[in-house]
């Protein structure tokens, strides 16, 4: 099969585009680099069956191989990644959006949507389902990442139902694992970089406020099995760990795994609009696809953290 992912040499885009090549799949990874880097694929470059084009999917794309699947990843995902630049982020959510809704279009492929848990914004609903239409401030500092994407699902149901495209709609919780960008932000690897730096561990507001954690590998086989369910479930569907912590108890985790490490937990202020609870309810995706995660934090963490030792 002939499958295209876009945001191929991202965190997640390239643990994909790994499974997918040993698969035996054809792999088109489109990135423009902006925050994927070409190191995490650098092993997949040389391989017969995997083909790199670095393209920025606001401006329209051209595939000349006929293509069965697409993925698409591409956005920037840490706050202060997409809010470095964001009429971009907007842009390609949007309009990156409508380039490869088209070239789904032209090659009757079926597209998969990484849309995220950000669309339920700072959610008044504990934990989340999907049929919740969320909680975000539209003008915010983090409207370019939430809207965006809550446009993107927007279009991508309104191309099925004007068009009769096959699409996929994944809402992703916090995802974690090697590959992660040791400077993107998100708070697992600032953690982990901070201790095994001997730097502060930056906490914002109190610490009480509380996130899921998903390993990346266990992301990975949901997003295939949703990819290729052929029951004709669209979603939006919720993958996400459903076991909750607050992010004090994950600096005290990750301190715990070093403890040659001489950083201390610090308290400074909650961004606006940061979330105070998230959590998804996975119910639909256990009915729907028989999927769960199945690893443990602690398990995670380790080799993570395996992962930035060797970076750092």
């Amino acid at each position: 099969m002939k499958i295209s992912i876009t945001g191929g040499a991202g965190f997640i885009g390239s643990h994909l585009s790994r499974k997918l090549v040993e698969e035996n799949h054809e792999i088109i990874c489109i990135d423009d680099l902006s925050t994927g880097r070409k190191e995490n694929i650098k092993d997949l470059l040389s391989k017969p069956n995997f083909k790199f084009i670095e393209h920025d999917i606001t401006e329209p794309l051209i595939v000349e191989e006929k293509i069965d699947q697409i993925y698409n990843l591409a956005c920037p995902a840490s706050p202060p990644r997409y809010q470095k630049d964001p009429i971009q982020t907007a842009k390609t959510s949007v309009i990156g959006s409508i380039n490869l809704l088209e070239l789904a279009r032209k090659n009757e492929a079926r597209i998969l949507q990484a849309s995220t848990s950000e669309v339920y914004g700072d959610p008044q609903v504990h934990p989340q389902p999907e049929n919740y239409w969320g909680n975000v401030n539209p003008i915010g500092i983090r409207a370019c990442y939430d809207e965006g994407k809550r446009c993107a699902e927007t279009l991508f149901f309104d191309y099925q139902r004007t068009h009769g495209l096959e699409i996929r709609v994944v809402r992703i919780f916090n995802t974690y694992g090697p590959l992660m960008d040791p400077d993107d932000g998100r708070v697992v690897s600032n953690f982990i970089v901070q201790a095994l730096r001997n730097e502060d561990m930056t906490v914002y507001g109190n610490g009480s406020q509380t996130r899921s954690f998903q390993y990346i590998d266990d992301l990975i086989e949901g997003l295939i099995l949703m990819m290729n369910n052929e029951k004709e479930f669209t979603g939006p569907v919720n993958m996400g760990n459903p076991d909750g912590f607050t992010i004090v108890e994950l600096a005290e985790k990750i301190l715990a795994l070093i403890p040659e490490s001489k950083s201390k937990i610090v308290y400074k202020t909650l961004p606006q609009d940061d979330p105070k609870q998230r959590k998804p309810d996975i119910a639909l995706v256990k009915e729907k696809l028989n999927w769960e995660p199945k690893i443990k934090l602690s398990d995670g963490l380790k080799k993570t953290l395996e992962y930035f030792r060797k970076v750092i």
